[in-house]
């Protein structure tokens, strides 16, 4: 069973494992494993910690963290309209390949709840060729390298 749930501060590290493991392989690494995951665990840490503009959601399979999402919200402009004032950007969704079928699914459908609820008008993200029928299948649409769901 899969369960998703907020992340906290102390799931930092595991999450910095598991932002090393999505995105070393995707090109030349500048830095070291080691150096990575230290300076990623005290970002992740902070924004976690802080609960502002970062918010970040777990997927665990009996007790063990195996896939994450990011999602970070920012503001418009003061607008005199009808128009949404608040909009958020989708990051870094990843379930290991061991754990796959399902939990990209959640971690993703609990994310778009989130900003639902609290009037996002749009999620943009940027997504990876093989991630796009995922986004497609919860209304994300497609333009150029950039896929947007408005809510």
């Amino acid at each position: 069973m899969i369960d998703v749930r907020e992340a906290t501060p102390a799931d930092a590290p595991a999450l910095a494992e598991l932002r090393w493991e999505f995105r070393s392989g995707r090109a030349p690494n500048v830095e070291t494993r080691e150096a990575f995951v230290e300076r990623c665990t005290a970002w992740m840490r902070r924004e976690l910690s802080q609960a502002t503009t970062w918010r970040a959601w777990v997927a665990e399979r009996a007790g063990v963290i195996i896939g994450q999402v990011w999602l970070q919200t920012f503001q418009k402009l003061p607008n005199p309209t009808e128009e949404a004032e608040q909009q958020a950007y989708l990051s870094n969704l990843y379930v290991t390949p061991s754990a796959r079928g399902g939990a990209g699914t959640k971690l993703l459908a609990t994310a778009i709840a989130w900003a639902r609820d609290r009037k996002v008008e749009y999620v943009v993200l940027w997504p990876s060729a093989r991630s796009v029928t995922l986004y497609e299948r919860h209304g994300f649409t497609q333009r150029g390298r950039i896929m947007e769901l408005r809510i």
